[in-house]
């Protein structure tokens, strides 16, 4: 018989709104939340350990629930008060996980394409930017996506929310920036920086060899240490007022530019 937590006083359900409010809960305990059907199955997809999955019936059914057995999931039914302590958003379909982190070690990264293309993001700090540019490496399907000096917990539940569900979906790994620098440097990738000063257009660079397209924050930019290691740097061509786009824009243009001349493989 499938287990059922009516009461928002359950001291599970204490436990796991703290996942959902705090980043340093999420470290402590190495576990996150995540919410939705597709969510769900793109974690499951993506090799996630899911602990334990909790649903309200009225949105997500008991067989459905069962059917997630098969993955060696245990289900918990929940009331509605209980699911909208839990849920980060409305339309989440009545199911919510508990979720194991992964580590993201740069060392963990493999490449199956002998001239691989990665997405190097420096410093990026507001989830909605995060979420974008991990759904613009999904749709590209780059090789690796680096974040290099986080600024934001990966699981914030706001970063899985704006990536709907890319954050699974990509390869990813989180480090400083020397130690980016240096694993590119070791596997002879071309590095491409973002960077107004000293830069080319564009469209006037290779992109068909092992290439790391690095981009930074819009306040701020890149670092020395990015402008210094670069290949080249580069620059997408304003023709209005302003100087600057969106990161998750810039690196759209940035990536595509580089499918292309690959053919989109």
């Amino acid at each position: 018989m499938t287990k059922l937590i009516s009461s928002i006083n359950n001291p599970l359900i204490k436990q796991l709104y703290q996942l959902k409010e705090k980043s340093r809960e999420r470290k402590n305990t190495g576990q996150f939340l995540i919410e939705g059907k597709r969510e769900l199955s793109l974690a499951i997809k993506g090799g996630y350990r899911i602990k334990t999955l909790l649903f309200w019936p009225d949105l997500f059914s008991e067989s459905e629930a069962k059917a997630m057995s098969q993955y060696g999931i245990d289900s918990i039914e929940i009331s509605k008060e209980v699911f909208q302590k839990l849920a980060h958003r409305d339309t989440t379909e009545g199911v919510i996980a508990v979720v194991k982190v992964k580590t993201h070690q740069l060392e963990e990264l493999t490449f199956q394409n002998k001239n691989p293309l990665i997405l190097v993001a420096e410093a990026p700090e507001k989830p909605g930017n995060i979420g974008a540019l991990l759904r613009t490496a999904d749709a590209a399907h780059v090789d690796a996506v680096i974040i290099a000096n986080p600024k934001s917990d990966l699981y914030n539940p706001n970063i899985i929310r704006s990536s709907v569900g890319c954050v699974f979906t990509n390869q990813i790994a989180m480090t400083s920036s020397n130690e980016a620098i240096r694993f590119l440097q070791t596997y002879n990738f071309n590095i491409f920086s973002a960077i107004l000063q000293e830069s080319e257009p564009y469209y006037e660079q290779d992109y068909t060899l092992p290439t790391a397209i690095v981009v930074g924050t819009e306040s701020t930019g890149l670092n020395n240490e990015w402008r210094e290691a670069a290949t080249q740097n580069i620059s997408i061509p304003m023709q209005g007022e302003i100087d600057s786009m969106n990161v998750s824009v810039a690196a759209g243009i940035l990536i595509f530019e580089a499918k292309r001349q690959r053919n989109f493989k």
